[in-house]
């Protein structure tokens, strides 16, 4: 919370019952225009979210979670137990692998910081294509970077329900790359972040 008292307005706004359980509603309110707004319901017991509303600057609602029923009594030795259907993991060839990244962000809004950064090799064009996630301790972001290679592609920009998702072209030393932003921000901001990436080859150099 001291964190996010940063970025946002933090308070206790009222009470609520959801799921047949008393809860208490705190709103987080953002202090600038690159995040949404959180309505949270939160259990008067235990202090789980029963409840989440995501809203825009204007109030409107993006997207709700709610719980329809919640059952917080103790799980029993056999609850815990493994069913015959369970399967062991098998290794995936094509498994991503954290790396120190090569891309940085020009431009990142206030409070968003790095959580981790992946390279993974596209198992049909086997091009390396790097992703970078972002968060504020609330809110996040996913960049993912792929060479084009010469091949064509149009900038997008759309946007699902709360969830952005804005494609970019750019010119790198290191050839022509799609930068795509995908997360639960105002898509004017994941434009902004995608126009911001660059290459800490070319500041090496």
């Amino acid at each position: 919370p001291q964190k996010l008292k940063n970025w946002y307005d933090l308070a206790v706004i009222g009470k609520s019952r959801v799921a047949g359980r008393q809860a208490v509603i705190v709103a987080l309110t953002p202090k600038d225009q690159h995040r949404y707004g959180f309505e949270l319901h939160l259990d008067k017991e235990t202090g789980l979210p029963l409840k989440s509303l995501l809203l825009n600057d204007k109030g409107q609602l993006l997207e709700r979670f709610q719980f329809t029923r919640l059952n917080t009594s103790e799980p029993s030795e056999g609850d815990l137990q493994a069913s015959a259907e369970c399967k062991a993991v098998v290794q995936d060839s094509n498994k991503a692998t954290a790396v120190k990244t090569t891309w940085h962000s020009d431009w990142l809004p206030p409070g968003f910081e790095l959580t981790s950064s992946v390279a993974r090799n596209d198992p049909d064009t086997k091009i390396q294509v790097n992703s970078l996630m972002y968060d504020d301790g609330l809110a996040r972001f996913s960049v993912f970077l792929e060479p084009l290679n010469g091949a064509t592609a149009t900038d997008t920009r759309t946007q699902l329900g709360p969830t952005a998702a804005v494609s970019r072209r750019l010119t790198t030393p290191q050839g022509e790359m799609m930068v795509t932003v995908v997360g639960e921000i105002p898509i004017g901001t994941a434009e902004r972040i995608a126009l911001s990436m660059r290459s800490d080859v070319a500041a090496a150099q």
